[in-house]
């Protein structure tokens, strides 16, 4: 149960400096009537202050006054600061309060006097502080215009059957908790657009990991690509070794020693012919020059031998003649010698080449060398040794391969995926179900609810002697007919018009009260003064009275009419003199129904 407890107003609208304090904690029916001494009292109430309570208990609950005031407007024009509202209330045991005002701006919210919230210096808007306000209001359970409705009734409140339709219907859908369903999709939302970032969220991470693999893997692919280069070289040198090997198996080397040998033999052998034929050509050349040199020495000995001048043809006998045949005797006599010689070694270089022999084919040797034949050993060995060495070559790329797919490649997890996108598509669904206004949900809220209602609202227009017939339908409109006869609310009488606003009210509450909890206030502020006859007026009295001693409720009746001084438990008196109001409280226990 929300218990209102006691209210203080300083500075506000009319109020001056000194705290004024009103106690709603007490049940029972409060009068509050207004004394405006300024006006020279005796029976001027206008202009009191009296609807300054409910605008003050209003501006410390939603931070807005109940009539169209401007906020700054509420400060008291002739102190223009410090204004400060103070609200106590208690809610299941545990104590509030609330503490807001302006210039300076103020804004204390206490749970068990412990201060929630201190923004007197925020940069809020107005000193507000929205996420405290919403706590506020979620403590109370209603919204502003649902407080208008059913805890502080005025007549400057536009009666919910003159509201435009959607207000009517967001009033009522507040009232059956079909708001609640909003709000609830409101929290919906919040949680699918968590849900839509951890979605994200685990789409960028398996996105990570999926690029992490690939960059991996294409590691790995790199990897077994050189591997794949690495063991076809492998094979290839070990296949060329082997190549060599069975080559080299295949001589035998005494064999090619001996050929070797033989090579050497027959290289020998064939330079040796060369060079004899070489001289034997070289002698049979010069043997025929010679020759043909002592054919002509031979001839010019005849013809000086004749002893003739060859110019004249006559003998020649003299020293000189003489001396010239021995020069060309000893030319004859050199040449033939020189011939001789030349015939004796050429014969000898014959000899020689006939004991050489035919030099017949050349040995053939896979070696180059001897040298390299004597090396052919070690070269088998070093070819062996090189087989072995290149057969425990170690694949060194495969150990890579296989850590990188071990320690770094990640397994694609899409547990979490698979859940968030089952949590999303419930979510969705369930958004549907509580915004869908032709959901199963709605329609359930409503049948259980509106029945409770039209009942409540029937009872009281009953209590208020009203004749009509008042119904909310399902599609929540509301239906008034009288003797089968359908009406507007502007078709009714004034009196007939608030008797049916407070029937309204009366059941608004009670409604409310059922769905979330009891509150111990309740205001109406000259609805009974406007209109209403002395039956209305004794039948909303008889209806408050019930309701104040049943449910121990403490309602403020604010009103013109001094006749209703004996008929109430408690009277508040405002008054206003010189510019401000005080408030004051007399007891009187009536006998009244």
């Amino acid at each position: 149960m929300i218990i209102i407890k006691d209210l203080t107003v300083k500075n506000f609208m009319s109020v001056g400096n000194i705290t004024q304090a009103v106690r709603f904690s007490d049940s029972g029916l409060t009068l509050v009537m207004g004394n405006n001494v300024d006006l020279g009292g005796d029976g001027s109430r206008n202009g009191t202050g009296k609807t300054t309570i409910v605008n003050a208990l209003s501006y410390a609950m939603y931070g807005n006054a109940l009539t169209n005031i401007r906020k700054d407007n509420l400060v008291n024009k002739t102190n223009a600061k410090g204004m400060i509202v103070t609200l106590d209330f208690e809610k299941d045991g545990v104590s509030y309060r609330i503490e807001r005002g302006r210039k300076p701006n103020i804004f204390r919210f206490l749970v068990d006097e412990k201060d929630v919230n201190s923004n007197e210096d925020s940069n809020e808007a107005q000193g507000e502080n929205r996420q405290t306000q919403a706590v506020v209001e979620k403590l109370f359970g209603m919204s502003h215009d649902m407080f208008k409705h059913i805890v502080a009734l005025n007549t400057y409140t536009e009666p919910f059957l003159s509201m435009r339709s959607n207000d009517q219907r967001t009033i009522i859908e507040q009232l059956l908790g079909i708001t609640m369903l909003s709000e609830k999709a409101e929290v919906l939302k919040e949680q699918q657009k968590k849900t839509k970032d951890a979605i994200k969220e685990e789409e960028y991470r398996i996105k990570a990991v999926e690029d992490s693999n690939a960059t991996i893997g294409k590691s790995i692919s790199d990897l077994e690509r050189r591997q794949r280069v690495w063991a076809r070289k492998k094979q290839e040198t070990l296949q060329e070794i082997e190549n060599a090997l069975t080559l080299l198996s295949k001589i035998d080397i005494d064999v090619e020693l001996e050929a070797h040998k033989q090579l050497s033999e027959y290289l020998t052998r064939k330079s040796q012919i060369h060079s004899l034929d070489a001289e034997v050509l070289k002698l049979s050349s010069g043997i025929i020059r010679e020759q043909k040199r002592l054919d002509k020495a031979k001839d010019d000995l005849k013809a000086t031998e004749d002893h003739k001048c060859y110019a004249c043809g006559q003998e020649i006998h003299d020293d000189a003649h003489e001396k010239i045949l021995e020069t060309k005797r000893a030319a004859v006599a050199e040449s033939e010698e020189l011939i001789k010689t030349d015939i004796v070694t050429k014969e000898e270089y014959s000899t020689a080449l006939e004991e050489l022999g035919e030099l017949g084919q050349q040995p053939v040797t896979n070696y180059n060398t001897e040298k390299q034949a004597y090396e052919h050993q070690s070269q088998v060995d070093g070819l062996r040794k090189e087989h072995a060495n290149k057969e425990l070559e170690e694949d060194t790329y495969q150990s890579q391969i296989d850590s990188l797919n071990e320690t770094a490649m990640h397994i694609v997890d899409w547990n979490i995926m698979n859940e968030l996108v089952k949590t999303k598509e419930h979510q969705d669904f369930l958004y549907k179900l509580l915004t869908n206004k032709d959901s199963f949900i709605r329609k359930r809220i409503i049948e259980q609810n509106l029945s409770y209602l039209n009942s409540r609202l029937a009872y009281y227009l009953t209590k208020l002697g009203l004749p009509h017939d008042v119904q909310f339908q399902s599609d929540l409109n509301v239906e008034i007919t009288e003797l089968g006869r359908e009406l507007d609310f502007d078709n009714l009488s004034r009196g007939e018009r608030n008797r049916l606003i407070l029937g309204l009210s009366w059941s608004f509450r009670d409604v409310f009260e059922t769905m979330n909890t009891p509150i111990n206030f309740l205001a109406i502020d000259e609805l009974v003064d406007s209109g209403m006859d002395t039956n209305g007026v004794d039948a909303a009295l008889s209806a408050l009275k019930k309701m104040e001693r049943d449910r121990n409720k403490n309602i403020f009746l604010i009103s013109h009419r001094d006749e209703l001084q004996g008929r109430v438990n408690t009277i508040l008196h405002v008054t206003k003199e010189n510019g401000f109001t005080t408030f004051s409280v007399d007891t009187e226990v009536s006998d009244h129904v």
